[in-house]
């Protein structure tokens, strides 16, 4: 991946402090337990984002007076689900499984569990009820449901299960569980990411990646978990993806809080460019050395046509500038630039200064089509002079350059 290394992050936040299977048989306390997956199969993400590294699909149980099972998994892992499940309850059954969010990543398999386990009482919201149906057609809860609601608890002794609704985060029936007696928040997808448990990798890469594609949407439902979250004594953090979240978790708070509020999180200019025939990649990379030259500390630039579009979109966010770069196609941009700037705006991309350089034989119009849908985004400074390329990138074009390159830095 071509990644600008985020060089200046904490020694405390290395990926081996988070890993939680250097747990002994995945034991994450004396009475909570991790039984979850790693999914190394899976070629994309919800259909569309690339996983090279595979997802993990997090779930665990809390072993007290009651047995409660927070989430299932994908159907596709569930034989593997179940046996860690049997392993850690040891001729036990569960009396509860508490169900956080309806992704089938997460709830595929409960059908299964609740077949299996005819006597366990599922926790959910109404929503998440009203859902379950939709997926399990055949599924009879009868005397089996649990209705939970904001603010509510679920005591199974020593530990306590205290519900927070999350909706839009990124569902509409997503809630997150509080459990006192460890102060563990079961945070759903909330701090979330790519990439199974046993790949040593930087968290905030496909962190990032995972939150602005799959959460970025929903910035004012982040915003409103972590007002109802620094309420809460959270002395560790457990998603339903990537690692368990133990130290240093303000680290990991204040990352969601820059990126759910739309502010940039480095300085640094992004160019994304398409190109037909090379020149306006020509233009793109020329304009990434002037930057360089004069000075830019961070430059990162992709091919929308070749590079993984979910970490353009990534860029696109981490960064406070933007360029977006051309040809001019049937009188509109080049068909992947279109693609990039429908997400951007599904993303709900603001706050940003972006700049623009477009290349036509006869007729360029790429320029304006760019300039016309971002300045229909919120907050975006426009930088108004343009550059226009002709066919081939020429000496002449680089005053054009020289000049977006200074009024990217200004």
């Amino acid at each position: 991946m071509k990644k600008v290394v985020n060089i200046y992050l904490n020694n405390q936040c290395l990926f081996l402090e988070r890993v939680c299977k250097t747990m002994k048989n995945n034991q994450l306390s004396d009475s909570i337990y991790y039984i979850g997956v790693d999914d190394k199969k899976i070629d994309l993400f919800e259909g569309q984002y690339i996983v090279p590294n595979g997802i993990s699909y997090n779930s665990y149980v809390i072993m007290d007076e009651k047995i409660a099972v927070m989430d299932t998994v994908d159907l596709s892992m569930c034989n593997e689900w179940c046996q860690n499940l049997e392993n850690v309850l040891n001729g036990k059954t569960p009396d509860y499984l508490v169900v956080l969010h309806m992704e089938p990543d997460h709830a595929g398999s409960i059908e299964k569990f609740l077949n299996k386990y005819t006597e366990a009482k599922v926790v959910a919201n109404v929503k998440t009820f009203q859902m379950m149906t939709q997926f399990f057609e055949k599924l009879d809860l009868s005397n089996r449901q649990v209705v939970v609601a904001e603010g509510e608890s679920l005591s199974l002794g020593e530990h306590k299960l205290t519900f927070v609704m999350a909706p839009m985060v990124h569902w509409p029936e997503v809630m997150v569980a509080y459990e006192s007696k460890e102060k563990v928040l079961f945070s759903a997808d909330a701090f979330g990411k790519f990439g199974a448990l046993d790949v040593d990798e930087e968290w905030d890469c496909e962190a990032r990646r995972y939150y602005i594609n799959i959460v970025g949407k929903y910035g004012a439902p982040v915003q409103a978990l972590l007002k109802k979250a620094a309420g809460l004594d959270i002395a560790k953090i457990y998603p339903l993806h990537g690692p368990m979240l133990t130290e240093n978790l303000g680290y990991y708070i204040n990352k969601y809080d820059i990126w759910s509020s739309y502010k940039p999180e480095d300085k640094g200019v992004f160019i994304a460019y398409t190109s037909i025939y090379g020149n306006t990649k020509n233009a793109a990379e020329k304009l990434k050395s002037i930057l360089e030259a004069k000075g830019e500390a961070k430059v990162a630039i992709a091919d929308l046509a070749r590079d993984d579009m979910a970490e353009a979109v990534e860029d696109a966010f981490r960064y406070d500038r933007l360029v977006l770069a051309s040809p001019t196609y049937d009188g509109d941009v080049f068909p992947y630039m279109g693609t990039f700037m429908n997400r951007l705006k599904s993303k709900n991309f603001q706050n940003r200064t972006v700049g623009f350089i477009e290349n036509g034989s006869w007729a360029p119009m790429a320029g304006k089509k760019m300039m016309d849908e971002m300045s229909a985004l919120k907050n975006i400074k426009i930088i108004e002079n343009k550059v226009t390329i002709k066919s081939a990138l020429k000496e002449a074009d680089i005053i054009q350059l020289e000049n977006l390159a200074d009024a990217l830095m200004a």
